[in-house]
């Protein structure tokens, strides 16, 4: 870990009663939120442990050594390293190495009976950040991922990321794609920023309510509020419930909730769901708003270490790549045939800007005529690492490609899904 004062730290604040929500918290679990911080400061925890920052790091050097014996290993992860995060011939796939610093760590500490502990069953005792605030379809997501996780709202996407990546959480749930939205560019963004392994995925429902205090009627209300995707999603629906209404955006439909409670607002209503309304003391205006009964959002499962594919059930793999300049204006069809050609299905591909080479001219050096946008592409498709036939696929990818790293070889979410499910999120 490296020590820089300027780095953002992250800082518990426990979301204990206020004199303004005081009434509806009895409802809500205590949980401990994650927010953005700039000071150099000592870690608290939640079970009330603090310590210093050295004896971070020192707790940091036990982890790098097990990383350590990790990478020698061998076996299917060189295959993938043959083709994740290559540029110019070289290749390097495994745990991203630990940058030397100037900083002198502590001593090592000795292992403890803990350390030896077998791991704790499929979510019970996880730590799993989220983007929101309790009620929101992120905690949903995060308890179907892990039941009997302790969740921790974070206040951004990157925030979550950051979380993971200083041992505060042990894994992180967000949203990638809503089916009526579209994909969620920042998380795409922050993926390839942060050096985390996509280990699953899971698909909620999303099933919208409007919410306002109780005594409140329909007819009353003269303004909703809700994240801007909800409010979209909800729009005929609105247009008969609250045909007055104005509509603001807001940050996280919980949020929203959470807000008209706090500041005891009789002529707002927000569009979140079922269990926001139960958190925050709110009546249930209308139920199942949302236009369309088929809204689903896919959230990923996010892990400071990769899962190792296996071929006893149906996995997904996800990719991004940026293609070589001098292989001309056909690279992306001949990446998408080598899947092709083996029978791999393809389930998304999503371009970004490439962002430190927004620009390439076509043409004679500086004659070029033209100048295109460079992109990465993400690619997700059905097949595992573990089979032969992905191997060979990212290979002969790795030919057209002047950057390619593989995201996460994942279980792909296969729970059976109604179109009229009313699940609780």
């Amino acid at each position: 870990m490296q020590a820089a004062t300027s780095s953002c730290d992250l800082k518990f604040r426990s979301s204990l009663p206020t004199a303004k929500n005081q009434r509806f918290t009895h409802a809500v679990p205590k949980r401990v939120a994650v927010t953005c911080g700039y000071k150099s400061e000592s870690f608290s925890f939640p079970n009330g442990v603090s310590v210093s920052r050295s004896d971070w790091q020192s707790s940091c050097a036990i982890l790098s050594s097990k990383v350590a014996s990790v990478e020698s290993s061998g076996g299917l992860a060189d295959k993938i390293a043959a083709v994740n995060g290559h540029t110019n011939g070289s290749v390097n796939l495994g745990i991203v190495p630990v940058e030397s610093t100037n900083v002198k760590l502590a001593p090592v500490q000795p292992l403890t009976i803990t350390d030896l502990s077998p791991a704790p069953l499929h979510g019970s005792s996880l730590r799993v950040a989220y983007q929101g605030v309790p009620g929101a379809y992120s905690e949903a997501a995060a308890g179907k991922a892990y039941p009997n996780c302790d969740a921790i709202p974070c206040d951004q996407f990157d925030v979550a990321f950051q979380a993971v990546e200083l041992w505060i959480a042990d894994r992180a749930v967000l949203p990638v794609e809503n089916s009526l939205g579209g994909s969620i560019h920042r998380n795409y963004d922050l993926l390839l920023r942060h050096r985390l392994h996509i280990v699953g995925e899971v698909q909620i429902p999303v099933h919208h309510c409007l919410l306002a205090l109780p005594g409140v009627r329909t007819a009353c209300v003269s303004r909703v509020i809700s994240h801007p995707q909800a409010l979209a999603q909800t729009e005929h629906s609105l247009d008969v419930l609250t045909p007055h209404a104005a509509r603001e955006a807001f940050h996280d439909t919980a949020a929203a909730a959470e807000y008209i409670a706090a500041n005891n607002l009789h002529d707002t209503a927000a569009v979140a769901s079922a269990r926001a309304a139960e958190l925050y003391n709110l009546q249930i205006l209308a139920d199942g708003i949302q236009d369309d009964p088929g809204n689903v959002t896919r959230f990923l499962m996010l892990a400071r270490e990769p899962i190792i594919p296996r071929t006893d059930r149906p996995f997904k793999t996800s990719i991004v790549f940026a293609a070589q300049e001098h292989k001309g204006t056909s690279v992306l069809f001949k990446v998408l045939s080598a899947f092709a050609f083996r029978d791999i299905s393809l389930t998304k591909i999503e371009s970004r800007p490439h962002h430190n080479r927004p620009l390439r001219v076509v043409g004679d050096g500086s004659f070029g005529t033209a100048k295109n946008f460079e992109y990465m592409f993400y690619v997700d498709f059905e097949a595992s690492m573990a089979e032969p036939r992905a191997q060979n696929a990212l290979s002969e990818v790795q030919e057209y490609t002047s950057f390619l790293r593989v995201l996460g070889s994942y279980p792909m979410d296969m729970t059976p899904w109604s179109m009229t499910s009313t699940e609780e999120a």
